[in-house]
C-alpha cells in the first residue's frame, strides 16, 4: 500500500458501554452465545426465531420503552424489573388502566424449560405470542382496539416514525417495516435472553456427576434440603423434582393447580397451572422478589414449604394429581408430607442456594435509555476503517475501503482529493453481517474517502 493513501471517516469516539443512553449497533452486546452449562439440556427457543445479538438488542428497547403504552408511561421493564428477578415487589402491578390480576411472573431462564406455554394459566401458545398480549390489554398498556382504546396498528404508527426503529428494524430485518410478528420476535430473544447459572447450586453441579451427588461446596444442611427436593415422598422426600425438575428447575407442562386457588380481589382462580423457574425465587440477599404464586399470597418460603408439606382440604378442582388423589400422589387424600422443622429449614437453605448474583446488575438486561428517557445510537464504528489498494499490473489502482457497520443498514460514502471538494455521496448498504466495503479505482494521486449514514427523509 503506498503511504498516499489516507482514510477520512466520521466517527464518534469514547466506550458506548460506559455512555448512558447510548447504544452501540456497531459492536452489539453478547445475547446469542450465552455460556450454558452442559448440564442444562432443556430449550424451548424454537428453530425460526434463534436468538440474535442486534434481535436481542432491538427486543430490549422494546421491552424498556414506555412508548409501547397508550400514555407513555409504563413499558414491560414496569412490571418485570432487572432488580427484583424480572418481576414486581407488588402483589399487583400497576397498568395504564388500573391494576393487574395476577403478580408478574419472573422472566429469569423462561428459556430452559420444558413447558412452551406462558401466563400463569397458560394461554398463550409461546413466548412469541405472549409478548404482545400485555400490550393489547386495556389495563396494562392500552392497544386493545376495544372500548375507546387504540389499536396495535396505532402502535405501529408510533414506532414507524421513530428513527431509532428505523434503523434497529432494517439492522435486524433489512427493512424498516414493523410488524406485530417482528415485534414478537425480538421481545421473545430478549426475554429467552435473560439468563442465571452463577448460583451456588452451579457451582456445585460442576463438581459432581450427578444431581444426586453430595455437593462439596455446600453445607450438610443444603445437601439434605437437596435430597429431600429431589427425592420422592414414598422414599422419605418432598418430592419437589416431580414438578420443578433439575438442573433447570423449570414447571412440568403436564403439571395442574398447586392447590394455591384464592384470586386477587376474591372469588377462586384454578386455572393457574404454570410457574417461573425456581431459580432465583429469592434475590441475593434472600429476600423474595415480592409475594409468591399467582396471588403473591406467600412471603416467605417457609410458607411456601408448609403449603406443599399439608395441602389444604377439602381438595380443590384441577388440583395435581400428585399433590392429592391421582396417580404419584399420597392416594385417596391430599397431600400430607409430615415433614420436620429440620427438614423445612434444610429444604429452604436449599432453595436458596438456586439465586445467581450477574442477572441482576448485568447491563445488557438493563434500560439502554438515560434517566431522562432518551436514546443515542452509534452507527458508525468507533475504531478508523481500514484500506487496501491493489494494482495486480493492471493500468488503474483499486483501493477497497472497508468498515465494520450495522447489518443491512445504509450509508453514503464520498471520496475527495483535497478534503474540501467531494464527490456526489453513493448510497451502500451493510451486509447481514454489518460490512461495509466498496471498491473504486483510485486516479490523480492523493485520496481521501469518507462514510456517513444516510439519515431516513
Amino acid at each position: 500500500m503506498n503511504a498516499h493513501y489516507f482514510l477520512f471517516t466520521v466517527l464518534i469516539s469514547g466506550s458506548a458501554a460506559a455512555l448512558d443512553g447510548v447504544l452501540d449497533l456497531t459492536a452489539p452486546l453478547n445475547y446469542a452465545d450465552q455460556s450454558v452449562p452442559d448440564y442444562v439440556q432443556k430449550d424451548n427457543t424454537p428453530a425460526d426465531n434463534p436468538i440474535t445479538d442486534h434481535g436481542a438488542t432491538l427486543g430490549r428497547v422494546l421491552f424498556y420503552d414506555v412508548r409501547l403504552s397508550t400514555n407513555s408511561s409504563i413499558s414491560c421493564a414496569s412490571c418485570h424489573q432487572q432488580e427484583n428477578g424480572f418481576s414486581d415487589l407488588n402483589a399487583v402491578s400497576t397498568g395504564v388502566g388500573g391494576t393487574t390480576g395476577r403478580h408478574s411472573m419472573r422472566l429469569i431462564n423462561s428459556r430452559f424449560s420444558a413447558e412452551e406455554r406462558f401466563f400463569w394459566d397458560e394461554r398463550a401458545i409461546s413466548l412469541e405470542a405472549q409478548t404482545t398480549q400485555p400490550i393489547q390489554d386495556h389495563i396494562e398498556m392500552g392497544f386493545s382496539g376495544a372500548g375507546g382504546d387504540p389499536d396495535f396498528a396505532d402502535l405501529i404508527t408510533r414506532l414507524a416514525a421513530i428513527e431509532e426503529y428505523q434503523v434497529m428494524f432494517r439492522s435486524v430485518y433489512g427493512d424498516e417495516a414493523i410488524t406485530e410478528d417482528r415485534v414478537q420476535e425480538v421481545l421473545a430473544q430478549f426475554v429467552r435472553s435473560i439468563q442465571s447459572f452463577d448460583s451456588k447450586y452451579d457451582a456445585g453441579r460442576a463438581q459432581v456427576g450427578n444431581e444426586a451427588a453430595p455437593f462439596p461446596n455446600y453445607s450438610a444442611s443444603e445437601n439434605r434440603g437437596k435430597s429431600l427436593f429431589l427425592t420422592p415422598p414414598p422414599q422419605g422426600g418432598a418430592g419437589c423434582n416431580a414438578c420443578h425438575q433439575a438442573p433447570e428447575f423449570d414447571i412440568d407442562p403436564n403439571s395442574r393447580s398447586n392447590g394455591v386457588v384464592g384470586a386477587i380481589g376474591g372469588g377462586t382462580d384454578t386455572t393457574n397451572t404454570r410457574s417461573p423457574s425456581l431459580r432465583d425465587l429469592a434475590g441475593p440477599d434472600g429476600g423474595l422478589h415480592g409475594g409468591l404464586m399467582h396471588n403473591a399470597i406467600f412471603n416467605s418460603l417457609r410458607q411456601v414449604i408448609d403449603h406443599y408439606d399439608a395441602i389444604p382440604t377439602p381438595i380443590s378442582a384441577n388440583l395435581d394429581p400428585r399433590l392429592g388423589g391421582g396417580p404419584g400422589g399420597p392416594g385417596g387424600g391430599a397431600q400430607q408430607l409430615n415433614l420436620t422443622e429440620q427438614e423445612k429449614v434444610d429444604l429452604e437453605n436449599f432453595l436458596l442456594t438456586l439465586t445467581g448474583s450477574a442477572v441482576y446488575t448485568d447491563g445488557k438486561w438493563s434500560s439502554p435509555f438515560d434517566d431522562a428517557g432518551n436514546l443515542s445510537l452509534i452507527i458508525l464504528p468507533t475504531s478508523v476503517a481500514t484500506i487496501q489498494v491493489a494494482n495486480a499490473g493492471e493500468a488503474v489502482e483499486m483501493a477497497t475501503v472497508s468498515t465494520r457497520g450495522v447489518p443491512n443498514v445504509s450509508y453514503l460514502f464520498t471520496s475527495s482529493s483535497d478534503l474540501e471538494t467531494w464527490s456526489d455521496p453513493e448510497a451502500i448498504e451493510a451486509d447481514a453481517d454489518g460490512l461495509v466495503s466498496v471498491t473504486r479505482p483510485v486516479t490523480g494521486g492523493k485520496k481521501f474517502y469518507r462514510i456517513g449514514y444516510a439519515v431516513a427523509d
